[in-house]
């Protein structure tokens, strides 16, 4: 337990150096926010009924941007191997750096998201929903971008196949969270949309472990 409190504490060291950590990541969530009503129009009767579908793609798509160093950074200057033979099994090194990210990424993200959606044209009242929603999905968001990035080690183009792995896998998040807020606009109980993105996001808590330490194992031999 002492060799993943420290793993946890470097990758959570590593991911705000280099570039701002999670800065990134939330300048290019507000970017996307602010193109995508340009590109759409302007109307903001015309973006409301989509403010929660397009605040969850944008949520999407910056937890991306930070996954190609997660696991390729340790593998190119042998930090990968000393963590094989370290006493923590890979499966719990997988979720540890899974966690960090979602503390040092997806948490940001989350939070940002609220100003977002709102900027987009949803009600404000929907605020503490968009931000438990986006706090959820975005552990999954990290869980499957972990596994995807172990699946992309030893890659020459990491970042393009790690796209090409989990975006298909963030589209049950995706339609669930924004399913959630959709009902909560129309005056529905956005619960069932909530469970639902809860029991994805423990189908990848349990799936990315052995997964990704199986990459991991793959892409070291």
């Amino acid at each position: 337990m002492k060799g993943l409190m420290i793993l946890f504490r470097r990758e959570l060291a590593l991911a705000w150096s280099g570039g701002g950590g999670p800065l990134l990541a939330c300048g290019f969530f507000l970017c996307l926010t602010v193109l995508i009503p340009l590109a759409a129009g302007g109307d903001p009767a015309g973006l409301r009924p989509i403010a929660g579908g397009v605040a969850w793609l944008a949520l999407a798509l910056s937890s991306i941007l930070s996954l190609e160093r997660l696991f390729e950074r340790d593998l190119e200057d042998g930090a990968l191997d000393l963590i094989a033979l370290g006493p923590a099994p890979l499966e719990l090194v997988v979720l540890a750096k899974a966690k960090a990210q979602w503390l040092a990424v997806g948490v940001p993200l989350a939070l940002t998201a609220p100003v977002a959606a709102i900027t987009l044209g949803l009600p404000p009242a929907q605020a503490p929903l968009v931000l438990l929603s986006a706090l959820v999905g975005s552990l999954g968001f990290a869980l499957t971008g972990a596994l995807g990035a172990a699946l992309a080690l030893g890659s020459k183009r990491g970042g393009l196949l790690i796209a090409v792995v989990v975006l298909p896998l963030f589209i049950p998040p995706v339609v669930f969270g924004a399913g959630a807020l959709e009902r909560a606009t129309n005056g529905l109980d956005p619960a069932p949309a909530l469970a639902f993105l809860a029991a994805w996001v423990l189908f990848a808590a349990v799936v990315t472990p052995f997964a990704g330490a199986a990459a991991i194992r793959n892409a070291q031999g």
